[in-house]
């Protein structure tokens, strides 16, 4: 295994890529510790223990930690991530935009224009709700040293500028590193953060945080990442195999085709992408949950505390964008038609299934199958062990909420461990690991050297976004 790490640095142009993205994600953690001025360091870090568990949280988490610090990159990618969601939902439902992405290289980079410029706009609106709530909120001693007047629009600049050099920062990777860009930048965010979680997590232990069942706490704990990792590992490789077979033809003085192959349909082909896309949706309109105005209005504080992480509403809501983005991703980067359209361009079909249409519907309904298979996979990755580790408050519900206040305090308010051993953590820093290794590894091979892994058990990446 060694010799073939060292294989990375024989070869010149993949050792460039790969001290590229190093010298990328170092200039990524450098800003990490560059804090927007006019901050309180330690009443903003009162605030954030105070929230560890809210919504909070869970955006940090996105940021790589910088949020919690308000550093010039607080906003992380999550901007960008959004402009990619609304671009993309534009692509099916207004016919223009569908045509200008249909028109090859040229449609997309106009695209990928607007979705830059979307991005800034939205840097913008979240860095200003970011403001609002740091100079209308306390933990007694005020988080910003400035003016209020002087400090929302100095804020907002930092931040926005900071979110656009991010997303810089991403492009650059995937152009001129190993691909993947963007979800390296999350990728290194939560691992950065994770010797915390560790050190957290011995804090709880030696303080007895858990009384009698602390040794079981910790177990359960590291039995269920250590499952986790596991069911990760098997569902991204597991995939439905559809038998192709091309006819003979004769092209010249040669015969081609009459080979068997198999065309591969990946059972989560979305990858940790709806997991994402679901997170910045519901985490984005609760930037605004801590602001006085929310608070102070009823139906307002009852909308957003039913919408914290944990709570049964929000739960639901996440499982259905997940499902939703599922297949709303797995439409835009796999066109049934398209496949059915080459495959009888080239003489193969699918035995059984007629060419053209039938063969298009056949491999939509498999793939509609096993889409559903993935989401539900999803679903359980990221909310068990947030059941394990924050709880769901099914004792919140209207009506039935008594029924639920028997059960036992760890099932109801979880083991109170920080968000970077949850599912949707440990989902990200293992698909993204494995995507960089088949990235690393295809690129090896193509150079004719050999791999990590033998061709038996070949790694199988994700597509990249």
């Amino acid at each position: 295994m060694l010799e073939k790490f060292t294989n990375i640095f024989r070869i010149p142009d993949l050792r460039s890529r790969v001290f590229f993205m190093l010298a990328m994600l170092a200039v990524y953690r450098l800003g990490g510790h560059i804090p927007t001025p006019g901050i309180n360091g330690d009443a903003l870090a009162a605030y954030f223990n105070q929230n560890a568990q809210s919504s909070l949280g869970l955006i940090d988490l996105f940021s790589g930690g910088n949020l919690r610090k308000l550093t010039i990159f607080a906003l992380g990618i999550m901007p960008y991530i959004t402009s990619s969601i609304i671009f993309q939902l534009l692509t099916v439902i207004y016919e223009p935009l569908a045509k200008l992405q249909k028109e090859g290289e040229l449609g997309r980079r106009k695209i990928t224009q607007w979705t830059r410029y979307m991005t800034v706009v939205l840097g913008i609106v979240q860095s200003f709700a970011i403001a609002l709530t740091l100079t209308s909120s306390s933990t007694g001693t005020p988080m910003v040293t400035l003016p209020r007047w002087q400090f929302i629009p100095l804020c907002m600049v930092t931040l926005t500028a900071g979110t656009a050099f991010i997303m810089w920062l991403g492009e650059q990777i995937t152009e001129r590193g190993i691909g993947n860009g963007m979800s390296l930048l999350i990728f290194a965010g939560i691992v950065v953060g994770l010797p915390n979680g560790v050190r957290e997590l011995y804090q709880k232990i030696q303080t007895d945080a858990w009384g009698n069942f602390t040794l079981i706490a910790v177990a359960i704990i590291l039995v269920g990442m250590i499952a986790v990792v596991a069911f990760i590992c098997f569902v991204e490789r597991s995939e439905r195999r559809i038998p192709v077979q091309y006819a003979k033809r004769i092209v010249g003085r040669k015969m081609m085709g009459g080979q068997s192959t198999h065309l591969p349909l990946r059972v989560n082909s979305g990858g940790v992408m709806p997991v994402i896309f679901a997170s910045s949706i519901l985490s984005a309109p609760l930037l605004f949950a801590n602001n006085a105005w929310v608070q102070n209005t009823t139906w307002t504080r009852n909308i957003v505390e039913g919408l914290r992480p944990g709570e049964p509403w929000y739960e639901l809501i996440q499982a259905a964008a997940i499902i939703f983005f599922a297949y709303f991703y797995i439409s835009i980067v796999f066109r049934p038609d398209d496949i059915s359209d080459n495959m009888r361009k080239y003489g193969g079909f699918i035995p059984g299934i007629r060419p053209g249409k039938r063969t298009s519907d056949f491999i939509n309904d498999i793939l509609t199958r096993i889409t559903l298979v993935g989401a539900l996979y999803l679903i359980v990755i990221t909310i068990v062990p947030q059941f394990l580790l924050t709880g769901i408050h099914l004792n919140h519900l209207w009506l039935v909420g008594p029924f639920f206040d028997r059960l036992p305090t760890w099932m109801t308010n979880g083991l109170g461990v920080t968000f970077y051993f949850g599912g949707t953590s440990l989902l990200i820093v293992v698909g993204v690991a494995m995507d960089t290794v088949q990235q690393v590894e295809s690129q090896l091979i193509m150079r004719h050297y050999e791999g990590f892994t033998p061709k038996s058990g070949r790694i199988r990446g994700r597509r990249s976004w």
